[in-house]
């Protein structure tokens, strides 16, 4: 096993708190009779979104269309891009689409359908980022860019300055860099995360050349052999995909954790948080929109981020019903149950964020979060 650099919560305080919600939880989905996995609803939206994406990228292959049309399916492709990953592959890679362990793995196959890597993510995201949530150093949702500050514990550059405007041209490239770099990188640097040395199965090496190589060719090699366009085209069309579902995942993510509201909690002398890790999960994690339900279809539960932190088991068409459960405990306890009401106030705050770590007179204190 790789040796682990231990951050560890006080779990002996606020016991009560995780004990309750997890209880009225349970008797939510007992009283109702329904499964935490799935419903009729989410295996709907799952065809249409892969639907989505994959008949666009038909309908271009096809070569039957203008280069405006085709241009336009590329935009089409990248919302659809954004869909399977906030509603499908997330879902599934966390083991919360089915209680069934084969049927999220191969719905965790639509993760590297999309040109990133299912196994990787779930040791980056799943591990170290539902552990480690806003711990700097450890989260690596954190680090974006050497040019965007998104911890108000990592070093000050004079660039940071400007990231409220560099920001989001960093985001709309997310996916251009899980595509060609990050997953290459993750998987051949020994330290990832809080894991020294770590060591990935000779089969998941497989899992991502083979891949990747997909990719590269149903998105680069056929359209290039296949239709009647200059290789200009296609970078057009691949960087219009990738601009697009980067932004949207970018924006999206981001809103959970940097925002306001939001603490960035530091591990004392002796690597602890001195709280339980429920409570640091609330005190990290931002919902918004809750009442928007275009929003909730299309993103699959992220803007029900502090729901998705507690119980990433339950699939997230739940995540409605379950939140004003979360909400009323954490009130009854005198935690926060940090949430905008709408989508852009949560994106402005994540802005006047980022301007404030970028300001170099700007000293944090949980008490200014």
């Amino acid at each position: 096993m790789p040796a682990i650099e231990k951050v560890t919560f006080n779990n002996r305080t606020s016991r009560e708190f995780g004990k309750t919600v997890k209880q009225r939880v349970d008797q939510y989905f007992d009283e109702s009779g329904i499964s935490k996995n799935a419903n009729s609803a989410m295996v709907v939206k799952t065809i249409l979104l892969l639907t989505l994406y994959m008949g666009a990228y038909a309908l271009i292959i096809s070569g039957q269309l203008s280069l405006g049309a085709m241009w336009f399916l590329t935009f089409v492709m990248g919302i659809g891009m954004a869909g399977i990953g906030f509603s499908v592959s997330h879902d599934a890679l966390h083991g919360a689409y089915s209680s069934n362990k084969h049927i999220n793995r191969a719905l965790g196959f639509t993760f590297d359908m999309l040109g990133a890597n299912g196994y990787i993510w779930k040791i980056t995201h799943n591990i170290i980022h539902h552990t480690y949530t806003n711990i700097h150093g450890h989260d690596e949702d954190l680090e974006v860019a050497a040019f965007i500050r998104l911890s108000p514990h990592s070093e000050y550059k004079m660039v940071h300055r400007v990231q409220h405007i560099l920001a989001f041209f960093a985001y709309s490239l997310a996916t251009f860099f899980w595509v060609f770099i990050k997953d290459y990188v993750n998987f051949l640097k020994p330290n990832i995360g809080p894991y020294n040395n770590k060591n990935h199965p000779i089969s998941e090496w497989v899992i991502l050349f083979v891949t990747k190589a997909a990719y590269y060719t149903f998105m680069l090699v056929l359209p290039l052999l296949l239709l009647d366009i200059t290789w200009v085209h296609l970078l057009i069309g691949f960087t219009t995909l990738h601009l697009t579902a980067g932004l949207i995942l970018g924006i999206i993510f981001q809103l959970a954790h940097v925002v306001e509201e939001t603490d960035h909690p530091q591990p004392d002398e002796e690597n602890m948080i001195d709280e339980h890790w429920m409570i640091h999960e609330m005190v990290t994690t931002n919902n918004f929109a809750r009442d928007n339900k275009a929003l909730c279809w299309f993103v699959g539960g992220l803007n029900f981020q502090i729901e998705h932190h507690l119980f990433p088991k339950v699939c997230s068409v739940h995540y409605p019903a379950i939140s004003p459960i979360v909400e009323k405990t954490a009130r009854e306890f005198d935690i926060p149950y940090n949430h905008h009401e709408t989508f852009i106030e949560a994106v402005a705050s994540h802005y006047r964020t980022l301007k404030k770590f970028g300001d170099p007179e700007f000293k944090y204190s949980e008490a200014t979060a």
